[in-house]
């Protein structure tokens, strides 16, 4: 038996086959340039790898390439279809409407396109998504991880915005928060290898890549997070450039005579590191630059580390104090360069890196001196594996009820 993890973007669909029994990776793959004529298929494992060039007009054409793949009779993995037992997708909101993975009915499904305006990028792909995996294959139990249900726990004080409390009743403005899944995952990862239990830390988990969030774990439950009512909030990004005085906004289209439109792509396309350096929104090219003497990649990475470093000292006052913090995703895993700017110099505050760990090989470590009050980790996030969790144990349990149930 197995369980298919899909994760649909706006011109992409990427997938993990997995055993059902031991949660181990069999197959996974990647459909990029959806609708376009360049489209391909990137699929399988290790020395098994291949890319495909395939017309893939859209999601449903991407799921049916996969089924087809996982099918073939020399190179698949399934002998049937019905060997997938349930189909977990990623969907980016679900407002206030999903504390938790949900099995999808049409109910569920309604209430995800109601979230569209929330998040128009991501949630009519996993519409798609869904919408084409259910046609493709009926037999499986299709289900929904939401990355904003891990927020959920978080008290009013914190998810509210001081606006007119009417916005919020009618209109539900509020913070949401996104990566729930990342930040679920590392945290759980984090208080595994401490051997303590996830219920008695209190951590930060920093998911770092070219979208970034942190999030204060207080006792496993989210308390606060820097992403707000949009993915927008929050940290300096790739390309989007986090929190900003909001009359920003207002003077680029009173006074400069922008578009809402236009400052909207502004912010969330043209910000960020790559606005501030002007070179890329990688950090890797911006730390090259940045080493041969480019003004504009140094002012970047040490504003990027900054935002960090704030948001940090956020989340541990929030919490009344840290045990530990995590580091994942690429920028958190892979930059040892970043690390040491955001962590040297808080030696004061019972954060102390090592300096050698944190250049060291290797992927899950801690990169802390053995004599830091506060363990700093990297932990390499596993999203596809949560949603695969959350997926078979909602299959299990509507074997046993035949009910919709949640985790």
């Amino acid at each position: 038996m197995y369980v298919l993890v899909i994760n649909a973007g706006s011109s992409s669909l990427k997938y993990q086959l997995l055993d059902a029994e031991t949660l181990s990776v069999v197959d996974k793959g990647l459909c990029e340039k959806l609708g376009l004529p360049d489209s391909f298929y990137h699929h399988g494992l290790g020395d098994a790898e291949q890319i495909e060039s395939l017309p893939l007009a859209d999601h449903h054409a991407a799921i049916q390439a996969v089924l087809d793949h996982l099918l073939d009779p020399l190179s698949g993995t399934l002998a049937s279809l019905d060997e997938i037992a349930a189909v977990g997708h990623r969907v980016v909101h679900g407002g206030e409407h999903f504390y938790q993975s949900t099995i999808i009915d049409d109910e569920v499904l309604a209430q995800i396109r109601e979230c569209v305006p929330l998040a128009p990028l991501h949630n009519p792909p996993a519409l798609t998504g869904i919408e084409a995996s259910k046609a493709l294959i009926p037999t499986a139990l299709q289900v929904a991880v939401f990355d904003t249900a891990f927020h959920h726990t978080m008290p009013p004080k914190a998810f509210m915005y001081a606006l007119p409390y009417e916005m919020y009743e009618q209109h539900r403005i509020r913070k949401y928060g996104f990566h729930g899944t990342s930040h679920r995952y590392v945290a759980r990862r984090a208080a595994h290898i401490l051997k303590r239990p996830l219920e008695d830390m209190r951590i930060v988990t920093c998911h770092l890549g070219n979208g970034g969030s942190i999030a204060a774990v207080d006792h496993g439950r989210s308390v606060d997070t820097s992403m707000g009512f949009t993915p927008l909030d929050g940290l300096m990004m790739g390309t989007r450039c986090g929190s900003i005085d909001p009359a920003i906004v207002t003077y680029l289209i009173l006074e400069l005579g922008l578009s809402a439109e236009d400052v909207d792509q502004m912010m969330n396309r043209r910000s960020g590191l790559f606005g501030i350096s002007g070179i890329s929104n990688d950090i890797r090219d911006i730390d090259e630059a940045a080493k041969s003497g480019d003004t504009r990649a140094q002012l970047a990475l040490e504003m990027y580390a900054y935002s960090v470093r704030k948001f940090l000292g956020k989340s541990v006052f929030a919490m009344g104090g840290l045990d530990a913090i995590v580091m994942t995703a690429g920028v958190g895993e892979h930059s040892s360069a970043i690390r040491e700017k955001i962590f040297v110099g808080l030696e004061g505050l019972g954060i102390v890196l090592d300096v050698k760990r944190n250049v060291e090989g290797g992927t899950e470590r801690v990169i802390s001196a053995d004599d830091s009050p506060v363990t700093l980790l990297l932990v390499p996030t596993n999203e596809e594996l949560m949603i695969a969790r959350d997926t078979i144990e909602l299959y299990e349990a509507s074997r046993t009820s035949g009910d919709r149930s949640d985790t």
